[in-house]
């Protein structure tokens, strides 16, 4: 077997392809040990020093370290764990419940979704998750403010979360297509989940302690 790897826009993300299937349908983003459990495989690679997310795509395996761990030391085990794992045809998931679990629920179309969702919802699954997916990631859709802001407000996720292309991504490209082809869409937003905005607001804290060190009165 013979793995292959990809940059991506976030120099502390990698994209590992191993040249076999990965995920049958969807996308499964593990950020921490517990969230791991499910998967055997994600649990192995977070117990790698530095290793602080795990992302499988349809075929390929997004791995995410801190900026401590350089590269040259994580790339190897990380080597290590996927070639003995694809290589011996273990499930990635403990059961098929779990499977299931992990795949796009978030861009099914629903019954009560208007027909607006409905046309974001199809071009998040067909036009943006694909060309996400091509820098080791992807997106989540958490909402459309319909009555009111007209913003889609999405998750992005895998090399993605934390890039600092990321806002870049969702303004220029996913926006724009949104707004070209549905006239109700006014603009994306971000959606952060509960560590990044924690980590956001100390750095936030941090830049002003500095800013005030910088500037006594």
């Amino acid at each position: 077997m013979f793995i292959q790897t990809e940059v991506t826009p976030n120099e502390d993300s990698l994209k590992f392809i191993p040249g076999v299937p990965v995920m049958s349908s969807g996308s499964a983003e593990f950020l921490d040990t517990r969230s791991a459990l499910v998967s055997p495989l994600a649990i192995r690679l977070m117990g790698i020093e530095g290793v602080k997310a795990v992302f499988y795509g349809p075929d390929f395996v997004t791995v995410s370290k801190d900026s401590e761990n350089p590269w040259s030391v994580v790339k190897p085990e990380v080597y290590s764990i996927l070639m003995e794992y694809f290589s011996s045809g273990q499930p990635l998931f403990r059961s098929e419940e779990e499977r299931a679990s992990a795949g796009p629920q978030d861009t099914k179309i629903l019954d009560t979704d208007s027909e607006t969702v409905a046309m974001i919802k199809e071009l998040l699954d067909t036009r943006v998750r694909p060309a996400i997916m091509e820098d080791g990631g992807d997106i989540e859709y958490r909402g459309f403010d319909e009555n009111g802001t007209g913003i889609v407000r999405l998750m992005l996720k895998g090399s993605c979360r934390g890039c600092d292309s990321s806002a870049v991504t969702l303004k220029s490209g996913i926006e724009r297509m949104l707004m070209h082809y549905i006239p109700e869409v006014r603009g994306v937003e971000q959606v952060l989940d509960e560590e990044e905005v924690i980590a956001l607001e100390e750095f936030d804290k941090f830049e002003k302690r500095l800013e005030a060190r910088k500037n006594p009165q």
